[in-house]
């Protein structure tokens, strides 16, 4: 990636993104093409530059779903940063990014099982229900990865917030 591209995202200038547009207005090409790269999404997330995010969402909504060599997205990126507020923003623009898959085929909702952040994991599976079923290369749910790491009141949570015809929740007699 060009470095004034790369700088341009670690500070969140998106004037500056928009000056390197105007020079070349292919800046975006390259990156595209290469399999597997931190693109300026990948470094804004993890730096947790909302605007700038949210900026090349609108310009470059791909970006979101591409790996970097390290088996990461942008979303994974933010959720490893502790960066919740830009998760909350990028899933706002589509919810099913809750299910964009990385490393191992982990997805963002496994990793806040794994981590048992409650307010987060009931946001995800209140926004993309069927997340629930997604499952690793290992063929772990959410709900596998919860109960091997512990996080039992997250299990809890999504229990007593499921609807009520949901398959888990005990029907009453």
């Amino acid at each position: 990636m060009d470095e004034r591209l790369k700088e341009a995202a670690e500070y969140g200038t998106i004037d500056a993104l928009y000056a390197l547009i105007h020079d070349n207005v292919d800046i975006f090409r390259r990156i595209e093409g290469m399999e597997f790269v931190d693109t300026p999404l990948h470094v804004a997330a993890a730096a947790g530059h909302t605007d700038f995010a949210m900026e090349m969402m609108n310009l470059k909504p791909s970006l979101v779903k591409k790996l970097n060599q390290r088996g990461m997205n942008p979303i994974h990126l933010a959720l490893q940063n502790e960066h919740t507020d830009l998760v909350i923003d990028l899933l706002s623009i589509d919810s099913n990014l809750v299910r964009v898959k990385a490393r191992e085929g982990y997805t963002p909702l496994h990793h806040v099982a794994r981590e048992g952040n409650v307010p987060l994991l009931s946001h995800f599976l209140n926004h993309c229900p069927n997340s629930i079923l997604d499952s690793t290369i290992r063929k772990q749910t959410a709900l596998h990865i919860a109960v091997q790491h512990n996080r039992f009141e997250a299990i809890l949570q999504w229990i007593q917030n499921t609807p009520e015809d949901n398959q888990f929740r005990r029907k009453e007699s």
